[in-house]
């Protein structure tokens, strides 16, 4: 097994081992990886955060040993803190890094940063605070950027910057936590589940105070939820049927 690192401040993983082959999530600045099958100009990965396994080109992956691996993999989390930032590197030029970005790799790549860090674990109340920094960031397929995001890369990351591990698609996402009856019972940064005609779970949001939602859908919106599902006032329409509400934490 051989290890990586993203170097870079965003890095798609894609399908199939071609550039243009759908993005399916992507690593952030700093995010580890393990290396499961490499061809010559492609790499598999597995991300250690969620487990989630596409191909990346081998120019885009800082290689580590197993032993810078496992030291950084037991450590405290340090996120960057801001919606963008810099990390500097050993020539004083400069990367931008998204919000979200892991920092504990810096010296190993021979970084520096300056900015604000977060990590350990934030109080459920923090959670909708953190969601409405990505409001009205676009909708992307595979993204998890404040210039880019799909539904469950921003639930999962809203919940990584506050310490609480989220696994990256809304159905696995869905696997997580206690389903509660009604949403009554539900509380601001509860997550509400949506299925398409045929049963699937394809949408998730977070739930807010007195009966809203915010959701990736186009972009990062804040609507209403209600017992059938999200109700978009200006289409004046229910746009997601509500199939489930878990309490993660």
């Amino acid at each position: 097994m051989k290890y990586g690192i993203s170097p870079l401040s965003v890095t798609p993983l894609r399908a199939e081992a071609n550039d243009r082959s759908e993005m399916v999530t992507q690593a952030l600045y700093g995010e580890l990886m393990k290396i499961v099958e490499s061809r010559k100009k492609w790499c598999k990965v597995r991300l250690l955060d969620d487990n989630y396994e596409g191909w990346v080109d081998t120019k885009q992956i800082h290689p580590i040993s197993k032993e810078e691996f496992n030291i950084l993999k037991k450590e405290s989390k340090k996120l960057s803190a801001d919606l963008v930032d810099i990390v500097i590197n050993n020539k004083e030029q400069l990367l931008s890094i998204p919000m979200g970005s892991q920092l504990n790799g810096l010296k190993l790549l021979g970084h520096r940063f300056e900015g604000n860090v977060i990590s350990g674990s934030k109080k459920k109340s923090q959670l909708v605070e953190t969601a409405l920094l990505y409001l009205n960031t676009p909708y992307l397929w595979g993204g998890k950027i404040p210039f880019g995001i799909d539904c469950s890369g921003f639930t999962q990351m809203v919940y990584k910057l506050n310490g609480h591990k989220l696994l990256r698609d809304a159905s696995e996402q869905a696997t997580q936590g206690e389903p509660l009856s009604f949403i009554e019972e539900s509380e601001a940064g509860d997550l509400a589940f949506f299925d398409n005609s045929e049963g699937a779970i394809v949408h998730v949001g977070i739930i807010m105070k007195d009966n809203y939602i915010i959701h990736a859908h186009g972009q990062v919106r804040i609507d209403r939820l209600d017992h059938t599902g999200i109700f978009n006032t200006e289409k004046r329409t229910h746009t997601h049927k509500l199939r489930v509400i878990k309490r993660i934490i």
